[in-house]
């Protein structure tokens, strides 16, 4: 797993990533994102996607992490072998992470505040293929707004989530529940994507 360092700006390979602590993000890719070669050739902060990083980094260190992960920039998209690997790895990254901070670009603070259950059931985030991965994996999952403010956490939304993903909110409630869910179910947890209608395709 390839781990960027947020105090030297460089990426970093770490054979087992159960060895290190990391924040990793969920979110909708948008126009100009940093990619693997931007970090590598240091031309990231040209890039309209560096803001992005830089909000996400400053989170994360401001909750005590040193490392996160963000599949813009972490994954060499250009080794057709790397991004199969990485593909396959990804529920386990997401698994593994400390947290994992799922950023709505479209959802405003104010407005998540005053109707959570619009807003944010509206968001397009809720549309892309990996978003019930992302949201299952974690233990954590913190919800940040388009001025990357919290307002809220997959537990205390987990109604909101529920009505979305049409999954039961006791999973979201309880995360650590999660392979009991699957067993009562009769489902893996590949299976549970399917069985929630949503399909691992990157929008």
């Amino acid at each position: 797993m390839r781990l960027l360092n947020i105090e030297s700006g460089t990426l970093e390979e770490f054979p087992d990533e159960t060895l290190v602590s990391y924040a990793i993000l969920s979110h909708r890719w948008e126009d100009d994102e940093v990619l693997f070669q931007d970090i590598a050739q240091t031309t990231a902060p040209l890039k309209r996607g560096w803001q992005k990083v830089e909000n996400f980094c400053r989170v994360a260190r401001k909750e005590g992490f040193r490392y996160v992960w963000i599949d813009t920039c972490c994954i060499d998209k250009s080794s057709s072998a790397e991004l199969s690997e990485a593909i396959n790895s990804m529920y386990r990254w997401y698994q593994n992470a400390d947290t994992c901070y799922a950023y709505l670009n479209d959802c405003s603070y104010e407005a998540v505040r005053q109707s959570v259950s619009s807003d944010f059931q509206k968001s397009k985030w809720f549309t892309r293929g990996w978003t019930l991965q992302e949201l299952i994996a974690p233990t954590e999952v913190v919800f940040m707004s388009a001025e990357w403010k919290e307002f809220g956490t997959k537990r205390s939304l987990a109604q909101e989530i529920s009505k979305v993903t049409n999954i039961d909110e006791n999973l979201f409630l309880f995360p650590e529940r999660l392979d009991r869910f699957c067993a009562a179910q009769k489902l893996s947890e590949a299976d549970l994507l399917e069985y929630s209608g949503y399909v691992t395709k990157r929008l």
